[in-house]
């Protein structure tokens, strides 16, 4: 072989540039493609579980919340409620008390009161009964005196008479001559004037006249002067019936065996001997 003949080289021919760039793009990007695979396979398994579960645990969370939440608000208006039915129990309890001291009050007067109206009328019927029982048996006494006395007793008792209010002066023709004014005026239990009285009304009245405060009921005025005998009375002395103290009856004496008194609802303030209910006592005051 000629030394210029020409030898075939072992070398590989040149690869256009533009080939060997697009195997190198694509050798890279393959590669590339692999390495973000497998590095973004086990980065991405942790957060995608955490991704799942955080839901899961905020869900819950949120439900206790609102539990809890609904439970104080549930609290809050049971309390409420409990305060308002207490305070309209106190109320309710307030006013049933208030409602049972006034009907206990009203019962107490009402009971007071029937108890006084009894008392009252039992002192009338008293009153009233001694009253006819002396009467009738005046009646009894005297039938057979007159049938033997005949005409003659009239004249005898009325010579026996004490003096006439005539003989009353000052203080006690004064009462005497206020009582004497009221005859004829009506009864009424706790009377005390002008036109209609009770026994002892119109005694306290009759010494005011005089200038002369007497104490209200029959009791009290029986004995506030002194003790006379109803055989030495004079004008204006206070008759009483019943015991010293314990009188359930008053009138007016105005001499000449005479009384002046309001008796009772039927006869009202009469002008009566002292033979017509024979008092039990007298007391002066003047």
């Amino acid at each position: 072989m000629s030394h210029t003949a020409h030898i075939p080289s072992h070398r590989k021919p040149r690869q256009r540039a533009s080939k060997s760039a697009l195997r190198a793009g694509v050798a890279g990007g393959v590669l590339s493609t692999i390495a973000v695979a497998g590095a973004a396979g086990p980065a991405q398994a942790e957060p995608v579980t955490q991704t799942i579960e955080m839901p899961t645990i905020t869900s819950g969370l949120a439900t206790a919340v609102a539990a809890s939440a609904q439970a104080t608000q549930q609290v809050a208006l049971d309390l409420e409620t409990q305060a308002h039915e207490d305070a309209a129990a106190e109320s309710a309890a307030k006013k049933a008390k208030k409602a049972k001291a006034e009907a206990v009050r009203k019962a107490e007067a009402e009971k007071k009161a029937e108890a006084a109206a009894k008392a009252r009328a039992e002192a009338e019927a008293k009153e009233r009964a001694e009253r006819a029982s002396r009467t009738a048996e005046r009646t009894t006494l005297s039938a057979p005196s007159s049938s033997s006395s005949g005409n003659s007793a009239s004249p005898s008792a009325s010579s026996s008479a004490p003096s006439s209010s005539s003989n009353a002066t000052g203080s006690a023709a004064a009462i005497v001559a206020f009582a004497k004014a009221q005859v004829g005026d009506a009864y009424i239990s706790g009377g005390t004037g002008p036109n209609a009285w009770d026994c002892s009304g119109l005694v306290q009245a009759a010494y005011r006249t005089a200038g002369i405060d007497l104490p209200r009921v029959s009791q009290s005025q029986s004995t506030a002067g002194t003790q006379v005998s109803l055989d030495n009375l004079q004008p204006g002395d206070i008759l009483y019936w019943g015991g010293a103290g314990s009188a359930y009856h008053v009138a007016i004496y105005v001499g000449g065996g005479e009384f002046v008194g309001a008796q009772n609802s039927s006869t009202g303030t009469v002008q009566r001997s002292m033979d017509y209910d024979r008092p039990s006592g007298a007391v002066r005051v003047l």
